[in-house]
């Protein structure tokens, strides 16, 4: 069987990594940048920073910082917008998922029109032309979408995720400067670790995954696993590290795929506008309880990556056990629910069952999920 890896062209790492930005705008030749980012990000003068950097370079710039937490077919027509009306030939994201996924699916628009719907992107890619250049500057350390090949926006109307993947979508230019991801908050950093985590077991347990892919994974569960509650704690080694924890599971399950715990945090997301790494955080347990019969030896690794106890005569199933035990005590750890909260009528959870099912990654999970399954466990996580 032939297998693919695909990966972004140029990453920077490290405290202060974000200072090569000039250099790389002007080392391409490009005239103007339209810097993607929230209003949150603007808050905590992330793009204050890059905008003093591209105004030290003498570089022309605009700033579009209308992305919301779950960004919208209407926010990505927006950006559009601006992006072609101030001519940009050339987009930089500073910000989390939620800001490079819009600037993904803006960078692919602007080159293929045609697309403007957004919904036409959904599923694998279709789009002719490479996209308008990207450089990604992550804040945050959960999505890795500045690593992959796939970006997710809401659409409102239908109240479901769009999970699309294009390779022409991946950034040119990757930076991953832990000074912007050590400011975060210790709800966000936890969030994000859970999104992370989530990511990187889903990437580990998925069935492309093969002997690259584990690589990435196993090791992004190591790292995040040793490191998540100190983030959450807001120490700068353990920040740093899980930085890089996510950006490596990035590279995993971009090629890999993901499954259920991504499947049906997107139909939690969209219904409730639940903040997705903490949708995840709720759903891992239970998907990995429903997984454990097709995944072979790999819980018992996931569980020695997390740190646990294994005999070398340990059963199946009591390795099994001890992954998910692993995965809830650090996810406790971190300051996470089991459950959302949430009230939901019986229709509702019908309709998230249903939209999780059509979701894209959903055929990624190792074992087939029907209906009844998924409706089992929305309600134990709401």
């Amino acid at each position: 069987m032939t297998r693919r890896m695909i990966l972004n062209g140029s990453s920077y790492f490290g405290p202060g990594a974000v200072k090569v930005l000039p250099d790389e705008l002007k080392k391409h030749e490009f005239q103007r940048i339209l810097v993607v980012t929230d209003s949150g990000t603007s808050k905590n003068k992330v793009s204050l920073k890059i905008a003093k950097l591209l105004a030290s370079g003498k570089i022309v710039y605009q700033i579009f910082d209308k992305v919301d937490e779950n960004p919208s077919i209407q926010t990505v027509r927006a950006c559009v917008d601006s992006a072609v009306l101030f001519r940009a030939d050339c987009i930089v994201a500073a910000g989390g998922g939620s800001v490079i996924d819009t600037a993904k699916a803006v960078s692919v628009i602007l080159a293929n029109p045609e697309f403007r719907d957004v919904r036409k992107l959904e599923g694998e890619a279709k789009v002719q032309n490479r996209a308008v250049p990207l450089i990604a500057v992550t804040t945050t350390s959960g999505s890795a979408s500045e690593a992959t090949s796939a970006f997710v926006i809401t659409d409102e109307d239908r109240q479901r995720k769009l999970v699309c993947i294009d390779s022409k979508s991946i950034p040119m230019i990757s930076i991953v400067d832990t000074e912007l991801t050590s400011t975060m908050p210790a709800e966000i950093a936890a969030n994000c670790g859970a999104e992370a985590l989530s990511a990187a077991i889903e990437g580990y347990i998925a069935k492309d995954s093969w002997l690259m892919t584990d690589m990435y994974c196993l090791e992004a569960v190591k790292i995040i696993g040793e490191n998540l509650k100190d983030a959450v704690n807001g120490k700068a080694a353990a920040r740093e590290l899980m930085a890089y924890g996510q950006y490596i599971a990035g590279m995993g399950f971009s090629n890999a795929g993901l499954g259920l715990v991504h499947a049906m945090a997107h139909s939690l997301c969209a219904v409730y506008d639940v903040p997705h790494g903490l949708a995840c955080a709720v759903l891992l347990s239970p998907v990995l309880a429903f997984n454990a019969p097709s995944s072979g030896t790999k819980y018992r690794e996931i569980a020695l990556a997390l740190g646990a106890k294994i005999s070398s005569k340990a059963t199946p199933a009591a390795y099994r056990k001890s992954c998910i035990t692993a995965v809830e005590k650090l996810l406790k750890e971190a300051g996470l629910p089991k459950k959302l909260g949430i009230t939901a009528e019986k229709k509702d959870i019908e309709f998230l069952a249903d939209t999780a099912l059509k979701d894209y990654y959903a055929g990624g999970s190792p074992k087939e999920a029907a209906k009844k399954k998924l409706v089992e466990i929305f309600k134990s996580v709401l």
